[in-house]
């Protein structure tokens, strides 16, 4: 009887490593995709609660190519860092600047192009960066559009105020209020938010910077962007970038050759 007891026991300890390596194994099969939930049209939460948006149809697509389980995890953009070194989240990928952050990150190549631009409400006294002189400006936290600010010293010193908020549409509430007079933010979202919201705000011709958007991965990690950089090309080569792109921005936008 203590054999079998002894056996039973040792049956369920390699079941139970099994299953372990099982359940590892099955969490390995999973892209989880962090991203900035209030950032349309490259990732934002749909009116039926899903999540939705250009980057994040880019990377189901990418998923659905590596046959792995695509997961979008919505996350604070100022702990993103955090949720990367932690494994809580493989990539971000969600309108990542490249520029300013290349040696923080494993990147792909730009898939994208956009500028740092200065969105007021129609009919501002403010057309050109100078006019920002004493006047109180937004910016989203952690974002490139404060690196941007942060690179023009002499800019950011004109300021009455550089008032630092947790989403750009939190930053476009406050423009709509009044309470800040400017705000500097990605233009792609910034032209996407004035055209589907109706507001009354205008983009400035003069920008702030330029920059690039690629899919940032822990530093290191160059199996794994090596994987998606692959089905990255795969799509641009056989028109699925376009055929995405177009569907959000009504043209192709996205510069992977």
């Amino acid at each position: 009887m203590k054999k079998f007891i002894a056996a039973a026991l040792a049956l369920v300890s390699v079941l139970g490593v099994i299953g372990g390596c099982s359940a590892k194994s099955d969490a390995k099969k999973t892209f989880t995709v962090g991203f900035d939930s209030e950032f349309p049209p490259m990732g934002f939460v749909d009116t039926d609660g899903s999540y939705v948006g250009f980057d994040l149809d880019l990377a189901q697509e990418a998923a659905k190519r590596l046959n792995l389980e695509y997961k979008a995890q919505p996350i604070a953009w100022d702990s993103k860092d955090q949720e990367l070194e932690s494994g809580n989240i493989d990539c971000i990928w969600n309108g990542f600047t490249i520029s300013g952050r290349e040696d923080k990150y494993t990147w792909t190549k730009p898939y994208m192009e956009n500028d740092q631009v200065v969105v007021v409400k129609n009919g501002s006294s403010i057309k050109t960066l100078a006019d920002l002189s004493g006047k109180k400006v937004a910016v989203q936290k952690d974002s490139s559009g404060l690196a941007a600010i942060e690179e023009k010293a002499d800019l950011k010193a004109s300021f009455a105020e550089l008032i630092q908020v947790d989403t750009y549409l939190n930053a476009m509430m406050e423009l709509e209020t009044g309470s800040v007079d400017a705000i500097v933010m990605d233009e792609v979202v910034a032209r996407y938010e004035i055209k589907t919201s109706g507001k009354d705000f205008t983009v400035l011709d003069e920008i702030v910077a330029s920059e690039t958007y690629g899919v940032g991965f822990k530093l290191g990690n160059s199996e794994l962007r090596d994987s998606v950089q692959k089905v990255l090309d795969e799509m641009a080569a056989d028109g699925t970038l376009a055929s995405i792109s177009n569907k959000w921005f009504g043209s192709d936008v996205t510069k992977v050759k």
